[in-house]
């Protein structure tokens, strides 16, 4: 877009300032707010290069890997995100950015770096990938005191919703008027649902994306969070994309599926007579090989964690089957032209960008080297072993000794992803729950 272009852009819609957007380490909205006229002049935008880092307490590593001099990187706008802001209260617009170093390449702390160094690698191969993110959560009231639990909103009959809803059309239309209003945002923002239905949990909800281009999905996932989030706000409420947000319910996920096309557009998962292909059982290989290294991309916090529970339809292992719901990875029924692979290890917590970057990673790494899966379960995988890391710090040791998940991710990143989910772990130790004070202040 030229200047010329981008002035014509704000000025027919009144727009003043625009958001210089990029999502960090967790997946949050960071950047700058910027006047929209320095905005089309093309003026150059700098942050620091531990901004898409910093942890969700706000804190900063001190790992050596994290430059003392705190350098600069620069903010390189993608135009083609370019949009309005639907729930702004005055004109407004976003972009999203790419963190780019000064030197030019891209920042290896970054996310949204992460996935685009994995897509060319794909291109290198002559092959694209192509996923549909599904994503879960919840719709509470307000929480203002976070040592109580989460409670499901008023709806417009005046009442909470006091469960068994699952797929119940009804209570998907008692928030009607957020559902109204959220809706209307995300035609704005480009970001193409599929369908929305009322899940299994109280209050929860799940909505699946158009399959797409991968860095397209991962910037509709990323802004879908943050418009469920303002626009939920506006309508008294909060939307929580936790793993586990309220105990006795389902957790939350998000499930990735997965395919790759090669330069006519064919799917590569398939033979001409329909059946799956070699690099089809190569790129389930890849994942059953590689993703146990990575678990912690998928699963980021102690919360995460707790969803992981035999029985609930969330994986303990990387089992394939057919249609099943209790393997990690499933295959969905399909002609032929969708064959894909149904990555259900993420939480919904996972940041889409580097959960997109890390499974397509594992699946190219699997097809380049060959590698087979084990045979595709029959019956329920929770009859098989426990083979995901089973809690936090498990998942940390793991990545921390991987020489797997810095070949598919990047030395750099995998040394400040992890040495910045051990300070969010040191920050949970330092805090005392309410488990500790009920049931430890008595006994002890």
């Amino acid at each position: 877009m030229t200047p010329a272009d981008l002035q014509n852009f704000f000025q027919q819609r009144g727009i003043r300032d625009v958001e210089c957007l990029f999502p960090d380490v967790s997946g949050y909205p960071r950047g700058k707010l910027m006047p929209a006229r320095s905005f089309a002049k093309g003026d150059e935008l700098r942050i620091a290069q531990a901004i898409p880092m910093q942890a969700i307490t706000g804190d900063y590593s001190y790992h050596p890997i994290f430059p003392d001099a705190d350098p600069d990187i620069r903010l390189v706008p993608d135009y083609s995100t370019l949009k309005p802001i639907p729930w702004s209260s005055v004109p407004r617009a976003f972009a999203l950015h790419d963190c780019v170093e000064l030197s030019g390449v891209l920042c290896p702390f970054a996310p949204r770096s992460v996935l685009k160094n994995v897509l060319m690698r794909y291109a290198a191969a002559g092959l694209t990938p192509v996923v549909a993110p599904e994503i879960e959560f919840y719709l509470t009231a307000p929480n203002v005191n976070p040592d109580l639990p989460f409670a499901a909103p008023a709806a417009r009959n005046g009442r909470a919703e006091n469960g068994q809803s699952a797929f119940s059309m009804n209570m998907l239309n008692e928030l009607a008027p957020f559902w109204d209003e959220f809706n209307a945002a995300i035609d704005v923002l480009g970001i193409k649902a599929d369908t929305w239905i009322h899940e299994v949990g109280l209050s929860q909800y799940e909505i699946n994306l158009v399959h797409g281009d991968p860095l397209q999905l991962a910037d509709q996932a990323f802004l879908f969070k943050y418009a469920a989030k303002e626009i939920a706000i506006k309508h008294g409420m909060n939307a929580v994309f936790m793993a586990k947000p309220i105990a006795g319910q389902p957790g939350s996920s998000m499930h990735l599926h997965q395919s790759v096309v090669d330069a006519n557009g064919k799917n590569i998962f398939c033979n001409e007579d329909g059946s799956n292909s070699a690099r089809f059982h190569h790129f389930i290989g890849g994942l059953q090989t590689y993703l146990p290294d990575l678990m912690l991309i998928f699963a980021p916090s102690v919360n995460s964690f707790r969803r992981f529970i035999p029985g609930s339809q969330a994986p303990i292992n990387l089992q394939w089957g057919v249609d099943n719901r209790t393997a990690g990875l499933r295959i969905p029924v399909s002609a032929p032209a969708a064959r894909r692979v149904e990555n259900r290890i993420a939480g919904a917590d996972a940041n889409p960008y580097l959960a997109m970057a890390a499974s397509l990673a594992a699946g190219l790494a699997g097809m380049e080297e060959q590698l087979q899966p084990g045979a595709a379960v029959e019956g329920s995988a929770y009859d098989c072993s426990h083979d995901l890391a089973p809690t936090f710090m498990a998942a940390h040791a793991q990545m921390v000794s991987s020489a797997s998940a810095r070949k598919l991710l990047g030395e750099a990143f995998v040394t400040a992803f992890s040495a910045v989910k051990e300070l969010e772990y040191q920050s949970y130790l330092s805090e005392i729950g309410a488990w500790e004070r009920r049931f430890l202040a008595a006994q002890t």
